[in-house]
């Protein structure tokens, strides 16, 4: 039996599987990647650069929709579905393109391409015939979409990630399953480019966001676009036009029938297949090995852990870094190392953007509230909507995390969390040059509350006074 002998082996060729190949082999062990497809990282082909294109698409006819409240008159005639869909499948194709040519330039015999399953701890078998030994192995085989029970039997007439964006055309409708990131993104871009949307979640609140001023500014301003069905659990059934979806709303069955469905019910980490009851690994209750999230190391196992494999915070900066963590332990296994790991960010492109940053409210913190209803520069833009909360230490007003809903909330979020990152107060920050009008002078207003809640002292240079346009009588 043919046998590859390796110090490092890594299973899965996404975003956490290239980075931790990449540092294990800088660190002077020899490699083997092994993945069935080599198709690209799931950010490439199925998630954040087809869905950013999607989006960019919607902004666009959104931007002529609304030419007239700035006094430009014009008009959409018409919304080309196909060439829409052409043009995120050629940008998503040339971005996937360059991870592969990623792969093509790893030395000989790093990239495998079979399937893996768990011999050993120490020993894999491939799909090929081959086996691996590995001093370590590095789990990274990502996550997939999940399809709630009765979704699963309706055929091509449901849509995950994984196949909306090879759809030749629009749907007339659509039904979208989930109020998360990717539902609520991709509903509003279907949505400014003509599609009936309606969207459907369990929970009473959108994004995953927890009761407050945040999230209800952010399902006010959705809902001038898309109709929300909160607090149902649909059922689906297949009909001749499509789907129909069931469900109880105050009440009363409704009813609607769609041309298609966008399941956003969440993602679960592929591990099935991998037979990790051979490896001896303690698993939790959903089946994923119990790892340190500052080593990523499997307890005390030559096994390491990365990116939406271990579910724990999925999103592609955390799986390079996880995936630049593991392989750097794995290349020096038993030696195991532990990173400090920065701070939760999460961004959601729809429009007003949302993002969630460092820790939640607590009970030592302060928050500092703004309204971008009446912000000079957002009103200037038409995007004056949404509402962004920082947290604070009570006592020192140490900036601890965000929740922002607002127009360029993405840009923000970056000053934010690099504040978090290098332990900045509220009062610290305000020192800093704020140009003006900008959406980012907004933020002035819940720093000012900050420091005015914990009676932080002011420079004599700073002027707190407001300026010209930026908050007064609507």
């Amino acid at each position: 039996m043919a046998e590859i002998i390796r110090d490092v082996a890594i299973i899965g060729a996404g975003t956490a599987g290239l980075a931790a190949e990449r540092r294990a082999r800088q660190n002077g062990a020899s490699t083997a990647l092994i993945d069935p497809y080599f198709a690209g990282t799931t950010c490439a082909t199925v998630g954040c650069m087809p869905s950013k294109l999607l989006i960019a698409a919607g902004e666009a006819a959104h931007g002529v929709r609304k030419a007239d409240e700035f006094g430009i008159h014009a008009a959409i005639s018409k919304v080309d579905g196909p060439a829409v869909m052409q043009r995120v499948r050629r940008l998503r194709d040339s971005f996937a393109a360059g991870v592969r040519d990623q792969i093509d330039d790893l030395p000989d015999g790093v990239a495998v391409k079979a399937s893996a399953k768990f011999l050993s701890a120490n020993r894999l078998g491939l799909s090929d015939g081959q086996q691996v030994e590995a001093k370590t192995i590095v789990i990274a085989t990502g996550s997939a979409s999940v399809l709630p029970p009765g979704f699963d039997e309706l055929g091509e007439a449901v849509l995950t990630n994984e196949t909306l964006f090879e759809l030749q055309a629009l749907p007339a409708s659509i039904g979208v399953i989930g109020a998360g990131a990717l539902g609520l993104e991709m509903a509003q871009a279907l949505s400014r480019l003509g599609v009936k949307v309606e969207v459907f979640d369990m929970s009473e609140q959108i994004a995953g966001m927890p009761e407050g001023e945040p999230e209800t500014s952010l399902r006010t301003a959705l809902e001038n676009e898309l109709v929300f069905h909160l607090g149902v659990e649909p059922q689906p059934s297949k009909t001749e036009e499509g789907v129909q979806l069931s469900w109880q709303e105050e009440g009363h069955t409704r009813t609607a029938h769609f041309e298609r469905l966008l399941v956003a019910a969440g993602r679960a980490p592929l591990l099935d297949g991998l037979d990790l009851e051979k490896t001896g690994l303690p698993l939790d209750d959903h089946g994923t090995p119990e790892f340190d999230r500052e080593t990523l190391q499997c307890g005390d196992a030559p096994i390491f852990i990365a990116g939406d494999a271990n579910h724990d915070r999925p999103i592609l900066h955390e799986a390079s870094k996880e995936g630049t963590i593991a392989g750097a332990n794995a290349a020096g296994f038993p030696d195991v190392k532990a990173f400090a790991r920065t701070a939760r960010f999460q961004i959601m492109f729809t429009q007003p953007n949302m993002a969630v940053l460092g820790e939640p409210q607590g009970k030592e913190t302060v928050v500092g509230r703004v309204d971008y209803a009446d912000q000079g520069r957002a009103k200037a833009m038409g995007r004056n909507s949404g509402v962004c909360e920082i947290y604070a230490r009570t006592g020192c007003g140490t900036l601890t995390g965000a929740c922002l809903v607002g127009p360029d909330a993405e840009h923000l979020a970056h000053i934010l969390v690099w504040a978090i990152e290098h332990g900045a107060t509220a009062s610290e920050l305000l020192d800093n040059p704020f140009y003006h009008p900008t959406v980012e002078e907004g933020l002035k207003t819940a720093l000012k509350q900050i420091c005015s809640d914990l009676s932080l002292p002011r420079p004599d240079s700073r002027n707190d006074a407001q300026l010209p346009g930026d908050f007064g009588p609507g």
